[in-house]
C-alpha cells in the first residue's frame, strides 16, 4: 500500500513519470541492522569492490565465531593490528575503532533509539564519527532505517540518473536537485531509487551498444 501510494505521488513528477513507467514496482528494500554495524559495513566497502568489502568483513567476523556480529567492546578488545590482519587499510581501522568508541559510548543510538530521532539530528550525530560523512549516514537511513524521505543529492548516481531520466546534458547541482525533489517529499527515499534505476538501465545500454559496435552489429 505505502509503495503504490509512493509511486502515484511520484508518477506525478513528468519526468520520473517515464522512469516509473518504464521500471514500474519500486524494490527499494532495506537490510534491518543495527545501526553501528551498517556503519561498520558501510567503511568496509568505502573505495574498494563489493567482494573485497565482503572478505575483509568475513575475516573480522571470523574472529567472532559465536556473534552474530562483534559488539563495541569486543571491537575495542581486539589486539593490535587485528584488523590490519582483516586487510583493513589504516584509515579503514581508525573509523572502525571510532565507530566502536562512539558506540559504546552511546552516541550511536541503537536501532530502536534512532526511532525517536529525526533524519537531521542523525545526520548531524552521525558524521562527527571518523570517515562517516553525510552520503553514509544518508545510506543508513534509506537501506537500513527505512526513512522514507531522503534524497542524497550527492549522490552522482542519483544525478546522474535526473540527468538521463530529464535528457539534461548535464547533471543538475545537488542544491539544484534538491529544489527540483522539494515535491517529492514525503518519498525522497523512492523517487533517489528510481533515479539510481535509470542511471543503472543507461550504463547496462551503453555497455550493449559497446558490444554490439566491437561485434560489428551496431545500429
Amino acid at each position: 500500500m505505502a509503495e503504490r501510494a509512493a509511486r502515484a505521488h511520484l508518477a506525478r513528477d513528468p519526468v520520473l513519470a517515464g522512469v516509473i513507467a518504464r521500471i514500474g514496482r519500486s524494490r527499494l528494500a532495506t537490510v534491518k541492522r543495527e545501526p553501528y554495524e551498517a556503519l561498520i559495513r558501510a567503511i568496509a566497502h568505502q573505495q574498494v569492490h563489493g567482494r573485497a568489502a565482503e572478505a575483509m568483513l568475513g575475516r573480522l567476523l571470523a574472529n567472532f565465531p559465536e556473534a552474530e556480529f562483534p559488539s563495541p567492546a569486543a571491537i575495542l578488545a581486539l589486539p593490535d593490528g587485528a584488523l590490519r590482519a582483516c586487510g583493513f587499510s589504516g584509515s579503514k581501522v581508525a573509523a572502525i575503532i571510532d565507530i566502536a568508541h562512539h558506540a559504546a559510548g552511546g552516541h550511536v543510538p541503537s536501532r530502536r533509539g534512532c526511532a525517536r530521532i529525526s533524519d537531521e539530528a542523525l545526520i548531524e550525530r552521525l558524521v562527527a564519527i571518523r570517515g562517516v560523512g553525510r552520503w553514509t549516514v544518508e545510506m543508513l537511513l534509506i537501506f537500513t532505517l527505512g526513512r522514507e524521505d531522503i534524497l542524497p543529492v550527492d549522490d552522482f548516481g542519483v544525478r546522474e540518473g535526473y540527468r538521463i531520466a530529464a535528457g539534461l546534458e548535464v547533471q543538475p547541482k545537488p542544491k539544484e536537485l534538491g529544489a527540483i525533489g522539494a515535491a517529492w517529499a514525503p518519498h525522497r527515499s523512492t523517487a533517489a531509487w528510481y533515479l539510481w534505476q535509470a542511471a543503472n538501465a543507461a550504463k547496462v545500454k551503453d555497455k550493449g551498444a559497446t558490444v554490439r559496435a566491437a561485434a560489428g552489429t551496431a545500429p
